[in-house]
């Protein structure tokens, strides 16, 4: 769904290239300067393509006949790389702070969107961020790395009239989550500003959020490390860049041994723009591309690829050495994603407004991510047409009965990329707008992949009413129907989540230690002397005081928590920004040791004095595969959120804990001794622990939306299973003459269940039989539950 946007070649877009650009038409028609030192250097786009023959057409009119200036700019009749480079040139054409004189010839409305883009603002993180200090702007998403507002024209907003209106109605809702405009991000403490730190402590994540969590936004290019290379704007997603960051083309003047270098000098895009690398060709945007910025935070990018985070470096590699550090972290493999090992990327699920934005301003992914399951499963009672606009996107509201259907008409920017046969018509997102690399063919639904794969759906009501359900799902979803109507898909089929407990961060501003300032460092692009600039240069003035260590407690993988979401539904929750904080001061003083943060009062389930700046997030774990079991929600103590285990496994956090030479009773014998584990004053329960078997609530839940909260008292009831074995199983086998005489023919016979699926046929057997017995009488119940079971028995010896 990701579009292309290609240029459409009409004599218009010569007209305004020839007024924004300035490059000398003296080379002659046929020649090339940038090919004189660029030889062999690969064609941005395919010579056949309708974007690479209006490049072309163009560049003849700029005196560059294989049209390099129209997205570098430069001088194609200089001889020298300084003259050639001079000027007005564009190292990085898809820069934001250049694009609009590029991109922005055929791509115009998407340039401008950019700057509204989460992928810009940062808005939620900054928000989530200053909640584990305090909530230092509240429920609000007042910042982001630039100032920015909403257009004046309401008519800029992209999408279908219906996507409009709906969105609309969501911002009169959620102001806070749908802000009409945003503020720069306040500066991080100087050292001028020490004492003002020292009285307000929290005061200190300002430096955390501009020295490590805005270094994704494309207003820069990243950090620049093994799996983090990429462009800046357009060219972070559309320009291949290896883990390696080494340059693997055909243009012998770029360095081989000098990594920050795109793969290949070709644009990856949809399905019809091929790109070659070393003989092999491929379509799409590769997910490794999205997981240079999304590896951190919810870690969907890695989770999707199936990787999870671990503290060791194992197993050796082939020379013997360490794992290499992937985004600076290690991993362990763990299950895919279903969709990506059919194949599917990103882009195949997102749409183009996901990623681009709809140019205006939403405060977190929730708010701007316009997919959900249903758009393409359905339901076991609706097909995905069938069901109406808002579907699993309620956020607690009514929505209407009116079957959506689909659509044969495509937004502009989807008519520029590849345009697939709509046949039954294009599937809608809940939010109206088409999916357009989704169609209906009859019951159907087949999914074109911009990788080149055709994926044929069978919805699930074309399952349920072909009798293709097995038995879990079809008790979970046509027999327990509050399942569909209250929890999200991914509530059960997420096979994982990474969940990293505990996040320690230490702020030093001892000995001079300084760390590089993202945000400012974007908006030293803005300046015109660094418009152009390649990328980062960490100058002085850019470094601020105050060096970042992050740690954890712990990290999990295994059946995530459940809660809910700002959508009011069911959802896994992991940790989100549980964040405590210590603060060593200029003079290696230490200001703050250990600490939480609490939020302001009347914060969700806190009171007047606030809840604890731990937050819980609701998710999306992107780990799609088989179901949970349902034991594992419904006897599990984790998933209703008491915790792992209940908790109960830990000591407590706000103690501290001794380890020496000590007496029996506990009393540690040497004076020097020091803590093994430091306390952290106010957490009395263990991280994973949400709420109390009482219904007190222990930490936030979700900060983006009202509605987002742990499980109430009466949900976890509902939830609640445990001991239900025993209903049945406290009368095995001394009590139940019926259920005895089965165990013993089991027993005798060599068929005792050996799988949970067996074990469960058998009780279910057990349970129809014992019910017949008590409706036809007590001795011709058993009678005949005995034979039954006999006939069973000599039918499995058979096989």
């Amino acid at each position: 769904m990701l579009t292309e946007n290609i240029c459409t070649g009409r004599i218009i877009a010569v007209i305004i290239f020839a007024g924004v650009l300035s490059v000398p038409a003296t080379a002659s028609a046929g020649e090339s300067g940038c090919l004189t030192c660029h030889k062999g250097i690969e064609p941005i786009r395919s010579a056949d393509s309708g974007m690479m023959k209006d490049i072309v057409k163009i560049g003849q009119t700029r005196g560059d006949p294989s049209g390099c200036v129209v997205c570098h700019n430069g001088n194609p009749a200089a001889t020298t790389k300084e003259d050639a480079h001079g000027g007005d040139f564009y190292p990085d054409p898809g820069s934001p702070w250049v694009n609009e004189k590029t991109c922005g010839l055929c791509h115009m409305k998407l340039v401008r969107s950019q700057w509204r883009s989460l992928m810009m603002t940062e808005s939620g993180k900054i928000q989530g961020t200053a909640w584990s200090a305090g909530g230092l702007e509240g429920y609000k998403h007042k910042w982001a790395n630039y100032d920015v507002k909403n257009p004046d024209d309401p008519h800029r907003k992209l999408g279908t009239k219906a996507y409009k209106v709906y969105k609309a109605k969501l911002a009169a809702m959620l102001p806070n989550t749908y802000p009409k405009a945003q503020k720069q991000v306040p500066h991080a403490p100087g050292l001028k500003d020490m004492d003002d730190l020292a009285e307000h402590p929290e005061k200190a994540a300002f430096t955390y959020i501009r020295t490590e969590c805005q270094r994704c936004h494309l207003g820069v290019k990243g950090r620049q490390k093994r799996g983090d290379y990429r462009g800046l704007g357009c060219s972070a997603c559309h320009m291949p860049y290896s883990n390696e960051g080494f340059y693997e083309g055909g243009d012998k003047s770029v360095p081989r041994n000098k990594t920050g270098h795109i793969l290949v000098h070709s644009i990856q895009s949809t399905r019809k723009t091929k790109v070659t690398v070393h003989g092999t060709t491929y379509s799409g945007i590769p997910v490794e591309t999205c997981t240079t910025c999304h590896d951190r935070g919810k870690r969907i990018g890695t989770s999707f690829q199936g990787l999870m985070e671990t503290a060791y470096k194992s197993p050796w590699a082939k020379d013997g050495s360490a794992q290499p550090a992937l985004h600076t972290k290690h991993y362990m493999a763990m299950q895919q994603d279903i969709h990506y090992q059919k194949g599917m990327m990103c882009q195949d699920c997102h749409t183009t407004l996901d990623f681009h934005g709809d140019n205006t301003l939403a405060g977190t992914t929730l708010a701007s991510v316009e997919i959900e399951c249903s758009d393409c499963h359905g339901t076991p009672d609706a097909y995905p047409w069938e069901l109406p606009l808002g579907y699993n996107d309620e956020f607690g509201r009514k929505i209407g009965t009116r079957p959506r259907g689909t659509t044969k008409i495509l937004l502009p920017q989807q008519q520029k990329g590849t345009v697939y046969d709509p046949k039954d018509g294009y599937l809608l997102s809940t939010r109206g707008n088409p999916l357009g690399n989704v169609v209906k063919d009859g019951n159907k639904v087949l999914v074109h992949t911009a990788g080149g794969k055709d994926i044929e759906i069978k919805p699930l009501k074309l399952l349920a009413n072909n009798d293709q359900l097995d038995t879990e799902a079809r008790v979970a979803m046509v027999d327990i129907k509050q399942h569909t109507k209250k929890m999200e898909c991914y509530s059960c089929h997420s096979s994982w989540a990474p969940q990293c407990y505990g996040c320690h961060v230490k702020i030093d501003y001892s000995k001079g230690k300084k760390n590089y300032d993202w945000v400012a460092a974007g908006h030293r692009h803005a300046e015109p002397a660094h418009r152009r600039d390649r990328g980062e240069a960490k100058t002085d003035d850019l470094m601020i005081p105050g060096h970042v260590i992050e740690q954890r407690s712990y990290l999990r993988f295994e059946d995530p928590i459940l809660g809910v979401n700002g959508e009011g539904r069911v959802t896994p929750i992991a940790p989100g920004c549980q964040v405590v904080y210590t603060i060593i001061m200029p003079d290696g003083s230490v200001k703050i040791r250990n600490k939480i943060f609490r939020t302001p009062a009347g914060t969700e389930g806190g009171g007047a004095n606030g809840q604890l700046s731990l937050d819980m997030a609701p998710m999306q774990p992107h780990t799609t595969g088989h179901a949970r079991h349902c034991e594992s929600c419904h006897t599990s103590e984790k998933a209703a959120g008491y915790g792992i285990d209940g908790g109960k496994n830990t000591r407590p956090w706000d103690k501290d804990v001794y380890i020496d030479l000590a007496t029996a009773g506990g009393k540690v014998l040497a004076k020097a001794a020091r803590p093994q584990r430091a306390a952290i004053p106010g957490l009395k329960n263990d991280w994973s622990r949400v709420v109390d078997e009482r219904g007190n609530q222990l930490m936030t839940v979700g900060h983006h939306f009202p509605l987002s909260r742990p499980l109430n008292n009466h949900e976890r009831a509902l939830l609640n299973r445990r001991g239900v074995c025993l209903g049945c199983h406290k009368e095995i086998p001394n009590k139940s003459l019926a259920v005895s005489l089965l165990h013993h023919v089991a027993s005798v016979t060599g068929q005792l269940p050996v799988t949970s699926k067996q074990h469960a046929d058998l009780i279910h057997k057990i349970m129809l039989f014992s019910a017949w017995g008590q409706v036809g009488g007590a001795i011709g119940g058993i009678f005949v539950f005995l034979l039954a079971a006999l006939l069973i028995f000599r039918k499995q010896r058979k096989k």
